[in-house]
């Protein structure tokens, strides 16, 4: 092993690599993410401290009137003990872990990916970085579904810094906008806004902010004064998924 080899690695030249395999990179909500962890030696012996998976995601924050892009990590989980890897040596470490239930859709402007890091003494760092695409659970994806047979299409999904009132443990809240363009509802709202935020894997809170269509002088007055949205919070249990339609309908019948 050579000085100048030591040199180069430590500046990223001749190391250690790392790639993230997954077994499926479409996962659901509340579902395991499965995969193996390729770590390829380079040119010297070297000591791999640590291994880590970051889920990250992107968000959009206001500040002095402006929209900035932001991240966020979701979780952390540590992979391994640690080992040695010597020259030209490939090591397979397997992962299993449950993607955390506030974990955001890949819908809209949002993006969702995996960063594998590993801890190397006295080297640069590498890292690898996956994409994956996030589908709803499935009380989230009944609820979407009723919004649709109601009559309302998606028009905009994004994440977006909230405040400690409205968030949970991340930073921000994804915000799915509806508006009608058939059905009842239709002419009579202008759009309606949803967030989600399963409790666990049997409970979902719905906020759903109704926003109503001016109407006449009252109508525009109102609407200038942001006095017509209404909101409304309601716990969706799994029992009553059935009626998720029915549920949604009454809630905006009176708000409308």
């Amino acid at each position: 092993m050579s000085f100048f080899n030591k040199i180069l690695a430590s500046v990223g030249i001749g190391s250690a690599k790392v790639d993230a395999k997954l077994s499926d990179s479409t996962i659901k909500v509340g579902d395991k993410v499965e995969g193996i962890i390729e770590v390829k030696g380079g040119n010297i012996e070297q000591s791999i401290d640590e291994i880590y998976l970051t889920i990250n995601t992107n968000y959009e924050k206001e500040e002095d009137d402006k929209v900035v892009h932001k991240q966020a990590v979701i979780a952390t989980v540590k992979l391994n003990e640690p080992f040695v890897v010597m020259p030209g040596e490939t090591k397979t470490i397997p992962f299993t872990f449950q993607l955390p239930l506030d974990t955001p859709l890949t819908l809209g402007s949002t993006k969702v990916w995996l960063q594998t890091g590993v801890d190397i003494k006295g080297a640069i760092d590498p890292t690898d970085r996956d994409m994956v695409n996030i589908h709803p659970h499935h009380l989230v994806e009944k609820t979407l579904k009723a919004l649709n047979e109601l009559g309302f299409t998606l028009r905009k999904v994004k994440n977006e810094a909230a405040s400690y009132k409205v968030r949970k443990r991340l930073p921000f809240v994804q915000e799915f906008e509806f508006i009608p363009t058939s059905g009842s509802f239709y002419r009579k709202l202008d759009e309606v806004e949803l967030m989600f935020s399963l409790l666990d894997e049997t409970s979902l809170e719905v906020i759903v902010e109704v926003d109503r269509k001016a109407k006449g002088i009252t109508g525009l007055f109102s609407e200038a004064l942001d006095l017509d949205e209404s909101l409304v919070k309601f716990t969706l249990h799994e029992d009553e998924i059935v009626n998720i339609k029915e549920i949604i309908e009454d809630i905006l019948s009176k708000h409308s």
